[in-house]
């Protein structure tokens, strides 16, 4: 058992885990509150299965349509990705953006 808790804080340390960072009580908390949720995986992955609601934004394309998709750059919005690996570089580059409340589904759409 403390192995696996030791495991657990690693790995959130070696993955930067950051107050926008989010777990699925976060998310069904923000969802409810009024929130975008965006999928930034390919377009296959997306077609293959994805979150009810979510929009398809690849991590590759935010730059050339984040302002088309997400014009509002005050709203809640949470990014996920298989792992949480291109969600986290989506969530950084929104927020270069100017993108305020950029939410990281942490272990990403494998755990739902």
């Amino acid at each position: 058992m403390l192995s696996k808790i030791k495991s657990l804080f690693k790995r959130k340390k070696d993955r930067n885990i950051d107050e926008y960072d989010i777990d699925e009580k976060d998310l069904n908390r923000i969802l409810s509150e009024g929130a975008i949720l965006v999928d930034v995986r390919s377009p296959q992955e997306y077609e293959e299965g994805h979150m009810e609601g979510a929009i398809l934004l690849p991590e590759y394309d935010i730059k050339k349509k984040a302002s088309m998709l997400l014009p509002n750059k005050n709203m809640n919005i949470i990014v996920y990705c298989s792992s949480g690996t291109r969600s986290k570089k989506a969530q950084e580059e929104l927020n270069n953006m100017g993108y305020t409340k950029v939410y990281n589904l942490y272990n990403g759409y494998q755990n739902y």
